[in-house]
């Protein structure tokens, strides 16, 4: 045996291979197993005590309901008056039964609210009483009820021209006197068992058991079946012991043999318990599905690995020789990882070959690096030699002497003005300026437009003098500036008015721009907004665009001094624009 492997690389292989499959899926079948019967207990455990706590929080609902309601009830105006006459009102009568009337219409789980007057005046309620139980139930529970301001009673039949006979559970109070606080009657509020019977059927409970609702007593008020209601639970399940706490889980045995698991939950008001039973045979039923599945997935993961084990080493063996061959002549340029090379067999010389070809793709990486890098260098300068600064200023400051000596003074402000203009456009790529070089800019950028609209506005600047050399960002005023003169003022009719505020609030400046022009329309107002704030990429303005300066101030502004900035717009249809920005008081370029 032992020379029958050492022949075969593949054989060692296959052999090592399968046992190191084999093994571990059995173990994780075996594992798998326990801990899937261990987790479909909890899971239906932890599922039925979800279930009663959502049958819970319905029932607290309608009790909740019934006792608010209860207070409503007592505290009318009309109910009040009615139990405090000397003499019956048959007018207070028919309102207070078309009331409770509609009350009872409106809460389907309600089956009747019924007044009872301290005084021989006839009862209100919704529906004639033929037969009551409530009287021999408050008997019963005569001592229970004293110095209690409510109580719930247990379950009893009533019966009445409108439903017929039902079971109900009543909610009582006493009635007294608002303002005088004496007795004046007491009133009931019955829950209709069939609808509370309901909300636990509906809750999905499982099929092959049962939930029921006991009270204080221990007396089964609701359940799944009719013929326990109004029994004691130790008589459908004996010895089941005391169910003390909030909520609990415990396995319960029927006759020595049977098993089942019990919950309980009890309710925040009143102290009811919601008692849920599931078979055991639930469990084991649902763990020998999970076993067989188990076994089928296991052998067929076993069948599977030995086959995909043997067709792999049979597959790796065979066409390593040639793979190696035909590395050796693989194409250098093409991108291949670099590997350590730990083995001198067809292997290690597969890598070594990985190798190579990878320091040679490197090296005419970082050579066609270096060619990219000089060549955007040339285009660079040569760009910068196409677009000289200096020229452009002494050719605009010939034409600004040339003007002065043939007296053309607006000429020569418009020259001036424009050298300036680009002067500070181009200073060298910064992007930070004081404020009074910026001020400096717009008022430069509003006398060249001012000559070339003439008479279409004026303009006036308020900058508060602390601020003139406080750092800001450069070029936020003249695209505001812009916006005015361009799509407010130059399409108005007659001249208007523009106004430029720079003001300190604290460590923070805010700077104004208004004007008196045509104003924006509500919708496109709004449209402007949004696109100031959509997302960078995502806007379809661009340069030239009405919009896109104040888009870009907007960005800029955010992208400076954080998103807590940016572009305010104000403005009314036919009375003009305000457009507004604060940012933080820096010291230095930041």
């Amino acid at each position: 045996m032992r020379r029958w492997l050492a022949n075969s690389l593949q054989r060692k292989m296959s052999l090592l291979l399968l046992v190191a499959v084999v093994l571990p899926l059995l173990a994780t079948g075996v594992v798998s197993y326990r801990i899937a019967s261990t987790l479909t207990e909890e899971k239906e455990k932890q599922s039925g005590m979800n279930t009663l706590r959502q049958v819970a929080d319905r029932l607290e609902f309608m009790v909740r309901d019934v006792e608010n309601m209860s207070v409503f009830i007592i505290g009318g105006k009309d109910v009040q008056q009615y139990l405090s006459n000397e003499r019956a009102d048959i007018s207070l009568y028919s309102q207070n039964i078309g009331f409770l009337t509609n009350l009872v219409f409106s809460k389907p789980y309600i089956s009747n609210i019924t007044i009872m007057p301290s005084s021989d005046f006839p009862a209100l309620s919704n529906t004639t009483i033929v037969h009551s139980g409530l009287e021999k139930e408050l008997e019963r529970k005569q001592e229970q009820m004293v110095g209690k301001n409510k109580w719930w009673t247990s379950l009893y039949e009533n019966q009445t021209s409108a439903d017929g006979l039902k079971r109900v559970v009543s909610l009582v109070r006493p009635i007294r006197s608002l303002d005088k606080f004496q007795p004046l009657g007491s009133l009931s509020i019955s829950l209709d068992e069939a609808e509370m019977r309901k909300v636990m059927l509906g809750a999905g409970w499982e099929k092959q058991g049962f939930v029921m609702l006991i009270d204080q007593d221990g007396q089964i008020l609701s359940g799944d079946s009719p013929e326990w209601l109004n029994r004691s639970l130790y008589e459908r399940l004996p010895d089941i012991g005391p169910l003390t706490g909030a909520e609990g889980i415990f396995t319960y045995t029927v006759n020595g043999a049977e098993t089942n698991t019990v919950l309980y939950h009890r309710l925040s008001m009143p102290d009811w318990k919601l008692v849920g039973v599931i078979p055991t045979e639930i469990y084991t039923s649902q763990n020998r599905y999970v076993l067989a599945l188990t076994a089928i997935a296991i052998g067929i993961a076993l069948l599977l690995s030995v086959a995909l084990v043997l067709w792999f080493i049979r597959w790796v063996t065979q066409p390593l020789r040639g793979l190696a061959g035909t590395l050796k002549d693989i194409n250098p340029d093409e991108p291949i990882p670099t590997f350590e090379v730990k083995s001198t067999d067809e292997v290690g010389l597969l890598l070594h070959s990985y190798n190579k070809l990878s320091d040679r793709i490197g090296r005419l990486k970082e050579q066609v690096q270096l060619n990219e890098a000089k060549k955007k260098e040339a285009d660079i300068m040569a760009l910068q030699a196409q677009i000289n600064p200096h020229f452009l200023y002494n050719t605009l400051s010939s034409i600004h002497w040339i003007a002065l000596m043939n007296k053309d003074e607006r000429i020569a402000g418009m020259v001036g003005a424009l050298s300036d203009f680009l002067r500070f456009s181009l200073n060298k790529g910064e992007e930070f300026c004081p404020v009074q070089q910026e001020v400096a800019h717009a008022q430069n950028y509003v006398t060249i437009m001012s000559i070339r609209f003439q008479d279409k506005f004026k303009s006036e600047f308020y900058i508060d003098p602390e601020l003139n050399d406080k750092p800001m960002l450069k070029l936020l005023l003249q695209p505001l500036i812009e916006n005015s003169i361009m799509h407010g003022l130059q399409k108005k009719k007659g001249q208007g008015q523009l106004f430029v505020y720079g003001e300190r609030h604290g460590e923070s400046m805010t700077f104004v721009v208004e004007d008196t022009g045509i104003g924006i329309g509500e919708e496109k107002l709004q449209q402007l907004r949004n696109n100031l704030n959509a997302a960078s990429g995502t806007s379809s303005l661009e340069p030239g665009r009405s919009g896109f300066g104040l888009r870009n101030v907007h960005q800029r502004l955010q992208l400076h001094y954080g998103g807590d900035t940016g572009l305010r717009i104000e403005s009314e249809e036919g009375i003009g624009t305000r457009c507004s920005f604060t940012i933080p008081i820096r010291e230095g370029n930041s």
